[in-house]
């Protein structure tokens, strides 16, 4: 990728929930837009952290063991690795989520939720 990314249409090429989209890679990484509604699958990822940035729209990451964290637009929160965790989501939210490029959405929960990443 060479050149900037504008967020904003990208996130408007597509509707569907939890189905996250890759906009541009950063080193071993891969920078993803996700347009989240309803609950999540609850899953960890053991080998990385996941980084929630909320564009827009409120989140909840609901947390194993711990208080939930509730992010509104700006806001992010870095999971811990192997951190049991689930976002939650009332109404329609956008998140940008910076994850290694192998890093498999629903970690080791697997499940119909369980979506590659496509390059938009």
């Amino acid at each position: 990728m060479s050149g900037k990314v504008n967020l904003a249409a990208k996130l408007a090429t597509f509707d569907d929930r939890w189905k996250p989209r890759i906009v541009a890679d950063y080193n071993d990484n891969k920078i993803v837009l996700v347009k989240v509604e309803g609950e999540f699958v609850w899953h960890s990822h053991d080998d990385t952290d996941d980084l929630f940035l909320v564009l827009d729209g409120h989140v909840t990451i609901e947390l194993e063991g711990r208080d939930d964290v509730e992010l509104g637009p700006g806001e992010l929160f870095v999971v811990p690795r192997g951190v049991r965790h689930r976002p939650v989501a009332a109404e329609e939210a956008h998140v940008l989520l910076i994850e290694k490029r192998d890093t498999v959405n629903t970690g080791d929960a697997g499940g119909e939720l369980t979506a590659e990443a496509r390059r938009i």
